[in-house]
């Protein structure tokens, strides 16, 4: 694999009781990880092959999907749900999905399966996309992904069967989560997040941090050109 290859990411925002007191799911990476060493940030990672092949009970909505699309070569909302959904139950053990048994479960998907559910991604919305600035030792073309905790099926303070990846997994309070030591581009999308705090609808048009090798770009998927000048 190309370490210097943009690849495609899915990272998934988890708030829990936005209307009340809202809390966002983040966990802290390893201090020897080669991207975003000892930062706090959301689940997620790269899309695998293998995740275009996953069927899902039910697809994003259609105004996701349409977004996802948008300044793409390929339509990528499938493997992308897919890649949100598998991220999110590796790094957290948190369950996205509607009650079904699943008795040819890719190998990969066995644990999830043993859970008596099927991945399901309407609930699922696509909020922000992010590439990361040339010069970084990996580098992805990410979409963030906003779920509401009430539509996670398992129990939210069970990380049990999470992996290793990330560490002190917790629920932040939002006006807390600054004080922790974040990425920038994670700063920027949680105010996204706060100002969608008390709209439960997917988002017709999406902020999209546009890197590559000659300029640094913020645009909207659905806009009319740069929500701003030239970001340093």
């Amino acid at each position: 694999m190309d370490k210097t290859a943009i690849r495609n990411a899915a990272t998934v925002i988890v708030l829990r009781d936005r209307d009340s007191d809202p809390h966002v799911l983040m966990g802290q990476r390893g201090a020897k990880a080669a991207f975003m060493p000892n930062k706090f940030v959301f689940p997620g990672g790269a899309v695998d092959a293998e995740d275009a092949e996953i069927s899902l009970i039910t697809d994003l909505p259609e105004v996701c999907r349409d977004r996802i699309r948008e300044d793409a070569g390929s339509d990528l909302s499938h493997p992308l749900a897919v890649a949100a959904i598998r991220e999110l139950w590796e790094e957290t053990g948190l369950v996205l999905g509607a009650k079904s048994a699943w008795a040819d479960a890719p190998a990969d998907w066995q644990s999830f399966a043993a859970t008596g559910y099927r991945p399901a991604a309407d609930a699922l919305q696509f909020v922000f996309r992010a590439i990361t600035p040339p010069g970084r030792p990996r580098r992805f073309d990410a979409r963030f992904f906003l779920i509401d905790a009430a539509a996670i099926a398992s129990d939210l303070d069970d990380f049990s069967a999470a992996s290793d990846e990330l560490s002190h997994l917790q629920w932040i309070p939002l006006p807390k989560v600054r004080e922790f030591d974040l990425p920038f581009i994670t700063e920027v999308v949680l105010a996204e997040v706060a100002g969608r705090l008390h709209r439960p609808e997917p988002p017709a048009s999406v902020p999209f941090f546009k890197n590559d090798d000659e300029q640094n770009l913020f645009l909207r998927l659905k806009g009319t050109g740069p929500m701003s000048a030239r970001l340093p």
